[in-house]
């Protein structure tokens, strides 16, 4: 599917779920070179990560854990800036390597209270891993190891992403097709 309408807004195809694949192994081959001897847990933000978190697992050769946390700061196509803890983590993290397992990251403010409240819990270490960061809207400073892919400032959608809770289950990640507005 080269277009695709969903609600309002069209879409054309900007990563292929080809190029996806490449970039989600070529991370977890990182964190298996990394982690090794670490059992680390893969702590995946819902609901934008679950298909990333998915491949990704699936190309993770060392023993790992995954765990699941809910956030929220976006709404449509824009952030609140408000970002509130829906369901929270029941894992005990002291003395564990944790990776935060995310969609995308785009002003950092969610990844930076997330590393914040995580670091209360005492663990080991603390890792972000994202398949999408958008440097040029990062507004704070985060150290994210593990990126599949930089992208522009582009609203996307596809491979979990959403536009409105719609579009998470296309296996390419879209762009809003500026032609079609």
């Amino acid at each position: 599917m080269d277009k695709v309408k969903i609600k309002d807004l069209t879409f054309k195809t900007f990563i292929p779920e080809e190029e996806i694949k490449k970039h989600v192994k070529e991370v977890a081959d990182k964190i298996n070179r990394d982690m090794a001897g670490k059992n680390p847990l893969l702590l995946a933000v819902l609901n934008g990560s679950f298909i990333f978190a998915a491949d990704l697992m699936r190309y993770i050769t060392i023993p790992c854990e995954i765990s699941f946390v809910k956030l929220a700061s976006y709404q449509g196509t824009t952030s609140t800036g408000k970002i509130k803890e829906v369901i929270g983590l029941n894992e005990d993290l002291a003395g564990r390597t944790v990776v935060i397992v995310e969609d995308i990251v785009d002003t950092g403010f969610t990844m930076k209270r997330m590393v914040e409240s995580l670091g209360t819990r005492n663990p080991e270490s603390i890792h972000i891993c994202t398949l999408l960061v958008k440097p040029g809207k990062l507004q704070v400073p985060l150290d994210i190891e593990y990126c599949a892919m930089e992208i522009p400032n582009d609203f996307i959608v596809g491979y979990g992403l959403d536009y409105d809770q719609q579009g998470r289950n296309l296996r390419d990640i879209y762009t809003l097709d500026k032609e079609s507005e």
